[in-house]
C-alpha cells in the first residue's frame, strides 16, 4: 500500500504546468474546464466564436466605374436603400455591419440585401448585373380562392 498511496494518485498535479486561468498546480473538477477552455483556444483559435466586427478586418474596395460615393452605390443597388441608410463616407458604408443597420431602423429583408450586395461589390461584380427589384406582395392570401377563373372549385374527394 506504499507505493500506491492517496498522494501518488494525485502526483501529476505537481507535474502538469500551472493552468493559465487560475495559476495552480491542482487542478480541481470546477477549475479543470476553465482550464481545458483556456487551452484550446490557444490550439483552436480560428474554431471559437467572437463578438468581432468582422468587416472593419476587411479593407474597403476601390470605387470602380461611376460609383464612388456611398449614395450612388446605394442608388445603384437601388430598392430605395439610398433613402433608407445614410453614410458619410465611402469607408464608413464597407465597416457597416448587420448590427449597425439594424441601429439604423433598417428591417431584415433590407438588411440583408444590402449585406448581399456590398460582399457581390467586393468580389467585383457590377451592381447593374446582381441588382434586383424585390418580389411583389401576393394579391391572394391563404390556399387560394373559392372561384378560380369563373369556376368554382370543389373537393376532389369521393363522397
Amino acid at each position: 500500500m506504499s507505493d500506491y498511496s492517496w498522494r501518488s494518485r494525485f502526483d501529476f498535479a505537481e507535474r502538469v504546468p500551472p493552468c493559465p486561468a487560475t495559476s495552480q498546480y491542482y487542478i480541481h473538477r470546477t477549475t479543470m474546464s476553465t482550464c481545458l477552455a483556456a487551452r484550446l483556444q490557444t490550439f483552436f483559435p480560428s474554431l471559437t466564436r467572437s463578438a468581432v466586427n468582422r468587416a472593419l478586418q476587411r479593407p474597403p474596395p476601390p470605387p470602380r466605374g461611376n460609383i464612388s460615393t456611398p449614395e450612388q452605390f446605394l442608388k445603384a443597388i437601388g430598392r430605395s436603400s439610398d433613402t433608407k441608410l445614410s453614410p458619410e463616407s465611402w469607408e464608413e458604408l464597407w465597416q457597416t455591419n448587420g448590427y449597425a443597420l439594424k441601429k439604423a431602423g433598417l428591417g431584415v429583408r433590407d438588411r440583408r440585401y444590402i449585406m448581399w450586395s456590398m460582399e457581390k461589390f467586393r468580389q467585383g461584380e457590377n451592381p447593374v448585373d446582381f441588382a434586383y427589384a424585390p418580389t411583389p406582395a401576393k394579391k391572394v392570401r391563404g390556399r387560394g380562392p373559392a372561384v378560380q377563373n369563373g369556376k368554382r372549385l370543389r373537393s376532389r374527394r369521393h363522397r
